[in-house]
């Protein structure tokens, strides 16, 4: 239209310059331009847009979900662009393919677009509008539409290690072994008391018994149970940090689910506790699912809070609250060896009495700064900052295990293994 217009600008000037007749003639580019641009517009003209959507009403954070869009009266190369939430990304245009099926006259007929979208944010996130662009038939207009949407995805915790069974099975046979009864000599539980046979541990004979029956027995021991595991959020602004492309509360609340669900499988009891710059919630130690289903949903709940964290508050807190010597993981993160000092006097004192589980996770774009030889001397500096970043982190670590806390220092992706495995063998060794 730009083009065509100045065309008939040219055109017009041209024939005014000249005079004489070919003056009265400078309206008729003008004239020509209003009838091809009438012309164009009834070529273009359809029917109203009519929009149905297909999309997962739950997906888990950090998973991929297709969103499937289907345009009725459609016209050919339509594009698409959506004003994504903040808890979904996504592609900011895309393409609109031919249905082909239920064709109308002049090219009109239905389109469809398939877009993957990746759930970075906990909530509940609305699709409002969708934008339509397509240009006319003689590419003079540009028709950009607005559309209704109302589509909601709510973004929720992942749990697929829990729902896959694999915590289940891992937990299960490390525990328990392929039966049900324990191995003679495990644990410190009485379990039962068995006849002697040539091959087990004599250590396990119970005289006192093997007397009153004139015969030998062995007692038979198994892990306790029913052990108190607390799990404690940081959800200061630290955490907010995305790491792996998700904030690390996220990735924490993520080991946190399957770690409770591996508790739950072991016979523990799972509470909550979370804090920022003060205690938020606490919800007491329960057994049975009905205690992996209140930590889901208060997790959940949890808001993306751009506060500095009290540790002393919360850890003074969380003492008072937990009498019995329980197995609580603590899930934060710190800057460098100064700001960790309060933090590291906290755990201290919680140390004393309960068995500790430190968790921090590390950021991978940091190690492979350390891990790239630098070209420039800025490549340089950041790779000093980055080196000393971990080093300092190391060294909090180091106090930390000094002190009998249980440290995991891992990669989100690594995370979640690596703290079950710790779980289990605070457990085996009877820790708590």
């Amino acid at each position: 239209m730009l083009l065509a217009g100045a065309a008939a600008l040219v055109l017009s000037i041209l024939a005014s310059v000249l005079g004489g007749g070919s003056s009265q003639a400078a309206v008729l580019p003008w004239a020509l331009l209003a009838l091809v641009a009438a012309a164009d517009l009834g070529l273009s003209l359809s029917r109203r847009k009519v929009l149905s959507f297909d999309v997962a009403p739950e997906v888990s954070i950090g998973e991929t979900v297709a969103l499937r869009l289907d345009v009725s009266n459609a016209p050919a190369a339509l594009r698409g662009r959506l004003d994504w939430p903040d808890g979904v990304r996504g592609p900011a245009d895309f393409a609109f393919d031919p249905a082909g099926e239920g064709d109308e006259p002049g090219g009109q007929g239905r389109a469809r677009a398939t877009i993957l979208c990746r759930a970075v944010r906990r909530g509940v996130w609305s699709l409002d509008h969708l934008w339509l662009f397509w240009r006319s038939r003689l590419t003079l207009f540009e028709f950009i539409p607005r559309l209704s949407f109302g589509a909601e995805i709510r973004v929720v915790a992942n749990v697929r290690q829990v729902q896959s069974g694999e915590i289940t099975t891992t937990v299960v046979s490390t525990l328990f072994g392929v039966k049900e009864n324990r191995a003679i000599g495990e644990g410190s539980e009485f379990h039962q008391l068995r006849d002697f046979v040539p091959g087990m541990d004599v250590k396990t004979i119970d005289w006192k018994s093997s007397a009153r029956r004139r015969s030998l027995v062995a007692k038979e021991l198994r892990a306790e149970r029913n052990h108190h595991v607390i799990i404690a959020l940081d959800t200061g602004f630290l955490m907010r940090e995305e790491v792996a492309g998700l904030p690390k509360i996220d990735h924490a609340v993520t080991a946190a689910l399957a770690t409770a669900w591996a508790a739950i499988i072991g016979g523990d009891l799972v509470g909550y506790y979370a804090y920022d710059v003060r205690p938020r919630t606490f919800a007491a130690p329960q057994a049975g699912r009905a205690a992996f289903a209140r930590l889901r949903s208060l997790t959940a709940d949890l808001s993306y809070v751009s506060r500095e964290t009290n540790h002393m508050l919360a850890m003074t807190e969380l003492n008072a609250r937990t009498p019995k010597r329980s197995l609580i993981i603590v899930f934060t993160d710190f800057v460098d060896t100064t700001s960790a000092e309060l933090l590291i006097e906290t755990i201290g004192i919680l140390a004393r009495r309960h068995a500790l589980i430190f968790v921090t996770l590390r950021d991978p774009e940091t190690e492979a700064l350390v891990e790239t030889a630098p070209d420039t001397m800025q490549d340089v500096a950041m790779l000093v900052a980055a080196d000393q970043s971990i080093s300092e982190r190391r060294l909090v670590h180091e106090r930390l295990a000094r002190l009998g806390v249980t440290v995991v220092d891992a990669r989100p992706d690594h995370v979640t293994a690596r703290l079950i495995s710790a779980y289990l063998d605070i457990k085996a060794r009877e820790v708590i």
